[in-house]
């Protein structure tokens, strides 16, 4: 069972809150879209109500009441990781970059895991983000564990 949290945290001028309303949702693919360039505002909401009965929350951090930063989350069980929170995505807006946002929201999902009962965050970047990863290892100090491989079903 995943704990719900308050409706939103606050850090100074800066909060991270669950976004679940329409307006919400439409603020987070406003960032979103940066990253998962092939989604539309229907194909998001579509496959948002799929993924929400999955467990996925959509995270936003806002500095001022505009949101900088998204990130999209599951508590997942498995043999090798345990019970964690897998990172499905995690956006700062591009003008917004540098400034701490992503640390703060990566921050955030830590404890909501430990809150939760989670071992650890895992995640998948693709191999053309160098600078993301840069970010994951050298400031977060995430381990690179694997490669992640797929094939398109024929």
């Amino acid at each position: 069972m995943v704990k719900r949290l308050k409706r939103s945290v606050s850090i100074s001028n800066i909060s991270v809150k669950l976004f679940e309303t329409k307006e919400e949702l439409r603020k987070g693919f406003e960032v979103l879209k940066q990253l998962r360039t092939h989604l539309n505002e229907e194909s998001f909401f579509t496959l948002y109500e799929e993924m929400k009965q999955q467990g996925y929350q959509l995270f936003g951090l806002e500095d001022q009441g505009v949101t900088v930063a998204v990130a999209g989350i599951s508590i997942l069980t498995n043999f090798y990781n345990g019970r964690h929170v897998f990172v499905y995505d995690l956006v700062t807006d591009e003008s917004k970059r540098s400034n701490g946002y992503g640390k703060k929201l990566l921050d955030f999902i830590s404890d909501f895991g430990k809150r939760n009962g989670c071992q650890l965050v895992t995640l998948q970047s693709g191999v053309q983000r160098i600078n993301a990863h840069r970010f994951y290892e050298n400031k977060m100090e995430y381990k690179k564990l694997s490669y992640s491989f797929s094939k398109d079903i024929e």
